[in-house]
């Protein structure tokens, strides 16, 4: 079975409110990329991987005006995608949903979301993921109120074989210091935005333990806007959001193949799975997005790949598909696939 992460940036832009493909000469909301650029190199790409479910960060937006899931249904039918059914959880306000595209011919799949849902008081103990969590992220004794602008969304899925797959599709906070009009305030907010960045990533953990305690088949994937070394607040937090999300000391862990190599290693070659351009400078590589497994499934000797058209050899010797990921996103797909 092949699973993938995708943050396909700004996918919203390429539908109007009928959820229809508008694939026009207009820009879309990437870089001297066109709508009809933009919507072929994703079929492109989607055809390539030719997979049973994906997790689409960033997908097309559901409002009081939008579906989603029609968008997500009307692309996969375009481009005669065997991953042709939507399901998206809670709507945010963003526009840029999480979302699940799956072959149901091969998966059955339903949104669960689990946790109690506490409204705006908040919980302590891993709450839905459309409540909030109380935790005191500044040590003053008064717990903070944290909120996902993009929920996770909590899949169970379901094999032909009546095996059962729990998926959480997540988006955490950017600590990129957005708004700041001086060195000073830029610190203050970039400081502000990895606490709660971290604080999303406990209340995560809380979920990802239950579901360990419970011995389910487990993945957790998307783009954690983080990894080990990737910015110089690290030091002062002590570790990683993806450290917290993997598991620390005794605790039952999560893998992901990537993520151990980062955790490994300061200095060298590192994977990455986005690619950024500075305005007046060169191209930025990070590690955002994992694709993680519980232990029994990483019993079953899965195998991981990241589409980077630079550092994957055959999609770098493909060079319609090279082309087509670099116009598709910032973001690279990563994909695994499980003997299942």
């Amino acid at each position: 079975m092949r699973i993938a992460t995708y943050n396909v940036e700004w996918f919203n832009t390429l539908f109007d409110d009928e959820g229809l493909l508008i694939d026009d000469d207009s820009w879309s909301s990437r870089w001297n990329v066109t709508k009809a650029q933009q919507t072929a190199a994703l079929g492109a790409v989607f055809q390539a991987m030719d997979l049973d479910g994906v997790m689409i960060v960033e997908a097309p937006d559901t409002s009081r005006h939008r579906d989603g899931t029609h968008a997500l249904e009307a692309f996969a039918a375009r481009f005669d995608l065997r991953a042709r059914k939507a399901i998206i959880g809670f709507e945010n306000d963003t526009q840029q949903e999480i979302a699940f595209l799956y072959d149901p011919d091969v998966l059955s799949a339903k949104h669960a979301p689990i946790g109690d849902p506490v409204g705006k008081k908040g919980g302590r103990d891993a709450p839905r993921f459309d409540s909030a969590f109380r935790l005191d992220l500044d040590v003053d004794a008064a717990p903070d109120v944290i909120t996902w602008s993009k929920p996770p969304l909590e899949i169970e899925a379901t094999t032909r074989t009546g095996q059962v797959l729990r998926l959480i599709g997540v988006h955490a906070k950017s600590k990129a210091p957005h708004g700041a009009s001086n060195a000073a305030e830029a610190t203050r907010i970039s400081i502000e935005n990895r606490r709660k960045q971290l604080a999303q990533c406990i209340w995560l953990r809380q979920r990802v333990d239950g579901h360990l305690r419970a011995g389910d088949d487990l993945i957790v994937m998307g783009d954690f806007n983080d990894g080990p070394g990737l910015d110089e607040y690290e030091k002062l937090f002590g570790r990683s959001g993806i450290e917290i999300v993997l598991g620390e000391g005794d605790a039952l862990r999560l893998f992901d193949p990537h993520a151990r190599i980062a955790l490994g290693r300061r200095i060298g070659a590192m994977p990455s799975t986005s690619r950024f351009k500075r305005r007046d400078g060169p191209y930025l590589q990070a590690l955002l997005d994992y694709v993680m497994v519980s232990p029994n499934l990483r019993d079953l000797g899965p195998s991981w790949q990241i589409w980077h058209p630079f550092d994957h050899p055959a999609c770098y010797e493909n060079l319609p598909l090279r082309e087509a990921l670099l116009a598709s996103s910032d973001h690279f797909p990563v994909v695994i696939d499980l003997p299942i």
